[in-house]
């Protein structure tokens, strides 16, 4: 069996990334599918299965799939680690200069993806799929997932009608540098167009779930809220922790004062027994938070500033650069390459 190699240089035009969990009646006919829609396009291409753990006979479909293709690719992890997971794998794996992510239960269509890679030439990084014409039940599905959409587009500034469809289209250079935690996967439109990514979206077609259970439930609507709150801390306050807090800070600072002097003035006109006034509690309640928040934005500055002075990180992406002399001859690294 020929696994992914990391060391692979020999590089393709597109990569398909599906992660995998459980999802053993689909696989034969969604590879067969792929492959069909795949040859009918003017690129070469790869496809890699990344398995998140699965436990009904997945792998071993997966390893007679590869076994007789040598342009499929399987990564197999350990346990289950989670979508999120398993699309990073399937990232820094794939050779392709254009990555394609689409879901293992061939709800979402293969015809498309020639359509969401001929989007990326019009001079787009990212293009996301929209099921406008969505298969899936109203209440459990539709109806969170629009709310959510709504909610992540106003919060991130990026609006998109559907940030949880899993086809995209990526080109390589956008997403390398990109680290992904918890359910991150669903926002990468908007982390990657913080650093300076076109993205847009494109309607695409969307089938109805024909083999196994969806393995999406309400409960993930929490962690989805969290992860929310956190992409929009990163967005705005990744390099400038001290904003953040400080304002909370100063705030409860001034909230603090204007409570205090509140007691004070009951104490003076309406004869207000301060010892016992509830007030004065809430006001030195305040205070503290107030200047424990600035304590925590300046240790994250600290903490900011050691992560990318010790790693050599920069704080801005660039895009192109033409210094004095002139560039080397070399193709366009934004150019789709047929």
């Amino acid at each position: 069996m020929r696994l992914v190699d990391e060391e692979d240089n020999a590089s393709v035009d597109l990569s398909v990334v599906i992660p995998v969990f459980n999802e053993k009646e689909s696989l034969q006919p969604l590879y067969s599918e792929l492959k069909q829609s795949l040859k009918a396009l003017p690129y070469s291409w790869e496809i890699v299965f990344v398995d998140d753990g699965s436990f009904d006979g997945s792998v071993d479909v997966l390893k007679s799939i590869q076994a007789g293709d040598d342009q499929v690719g399987i990564i197999l992890f350990r346990r289950n680690f989670g979508q999120t997971a398993a699309l990073s794998a399937g990232f820094d794996y794939a050779r392709g200069d254009i990555i394609i992510t689409m879901d293992a239960d061939m709800q979402n269509d293969p015809a498309d993806i020639g359509i969401v890679v001929g989007k990326l030439a019009d001079g787009y990084d990212i293009v996301s799929g929209w099921r406008r014409a969505r298969k899936d039940k109203w209440l459990s599905r539709k109806l969170p997932s629009k709310i959510a959409n709504r909610l992540i587009s106003r919060m991130t500034g990026v609006r998109l009608h559907d940030y949880g469809c899993t086809l995209k289209a990526y080109r390589r250079e956008v997403i390398k540098n990109l680290r992904l935690y918890g359910e991150l996967h669903r926002f990468i439109p908007a982390l990657a167009n913080e650093r300076g990514a076109k993205v847009t979206e494109l309607e695409v077609n969307h089938r109805a779930r024909q083999f196994g259970q969806s393995k999406y439930t309400l409960s993930r609507t929490t962690r989805v809220l969290l992860d929310l709150a956190n992409v929009k801390f990163l967005l705005e306050y990744r390099t400038k922790p001290l904003q953040f807090f400080g304002k909370l800070g100063l705030f409860g600072l001034a909230a603090g004062a204007l409570i205090f002097f509140l007691t004070v003035a009951m104490k003076i006109f309406q004869g207000v027994d301060i010892s016992g006034n509830p007030l004065l509690v809430m006001s030195l309640f305040m205070f503290t938070a107030g200047i424990q928040l600035i304590s925590i934005g300046l240790v994250g500055e600290l903490v900011t500033r050691a992560y990318y002075e010790t790693q050599g990180k920069p704080i801005y992406v660039v895009k192109e650069a033409r210094l004095a002399g002139g560039l080397p001859d070399g193709d366009d690294p934004l150019k789709v390459t047929p």
